[in-house]
């Protein structure tokens, strides 16, 4: 088990967003975050990602309590994610994009960025040299100087994953990385997070309303409604679950006449 919740409630004034939800991800899992719009699922990561604080309940990552810390602490601890709508920084190159991804792993003082001393010029080639591998696995290192706004939807939600990549997480939360993307290459995306699960050795918690896509990804999923848990288990068996049906269909059920 690498990150658990329990019992975590969030609310916005009257408003519950997250009611009481537990569950856990085991280490090296697939584990998909589902549910119809509104049921709670952004929400539930940015409680894990410090965003927001939840109202009761623990976040554990690793065995510690992580839900107290902020933000830019919890990507430290492990935790790195992207977003549903990609938040990249459009005047800047790939390269740069993903180079911010190594911010805090490298080993020069202020001052040697300043004065330009040469430990500086060697952390800065070392972590360049990372960043282009980490572009090359993804298959767009030819765009690395290119603006990243240039690139097509999907190419830039490669590099949003390559930046999250870059800060050396141990989980990786993904919010709806399949959005926007047609079938091949929805496809492309759910082989290549598989492979970078094994060759990062990573565990992955994602967001995403594509069940085709959650069904050849997923190990386990959970499905929120109006931020209850309805059901927890296989992909397969949960589009087979009467709740779940009811969450994303309504209930058809009527008296008969």
């Amino acid at each position: 088990m690498i990150l658990e919740l329990k019992n975590v409630t969030k609310k916005f004034g009257g408003v519950t967003a997250i009611n009481s939800t537990t569950f856990a991800v085991n280490s090296k899992e697939i584990y998909g975050l589902i549910g119809p719009n509104g049921a709670g699922k952004t929400t539930m990561f940015n409680i894990i990602t410090g965003n927001y604080q939840a109202t009761d309940g623990e976040v554990i990552f690793k065995n510690e309590k992580i839900n107290t810390l902020k933000p830019h602490v919890i990507v430290r601890r492990g935790v790195a994610r992207t977003f549903q709508n990609i938040r990249l920084f459009h005047t800047m190159s790939v390269i740069d994009n993903v180079l911010i991804g190594f911010d805090f792993q490298t080993n020069y003082t202020y001052l040697e960025s300043i004065f330009r001393l040469p430990r500086f010029f060697g952390e800065e080639k070392r972590i360049r040299g990372r960043a282009m591998e980490i572009l090359d696995y993804f298959g767009i290192a030819k765009f690395a100087e290119h603006k990243a706004t240039d690139l097509s939807y999907g190419q830039q939600r490669k590099v949003e994953i390559a930046r999250a990549l870059a800060t050396s997480p141990t989980i990786l939360l993904l919010d709806e990385p399949a959005a926007g993307m047609n079938p091949a290459e929805t496809k492309e995306l759910a082989d290549l997070i598989r492979k970078a699960r094994d060759d990062f050795d990573l565990t992955v918690l994602l967001i995403e309303h594509d069940m085709k896509f959650v069904n050849q990804l997923c190990d386990k999923v959970l499905v929120l409604d109006y931020g209850k848990t309805i059901f927890e288990g296989l992909p397969a068996n949960a589009i087979k679950d009467k709740k779940v049906i009811t969450a994303y269909l309504g209930d058809f059920t009527h008296d008969s006449c």
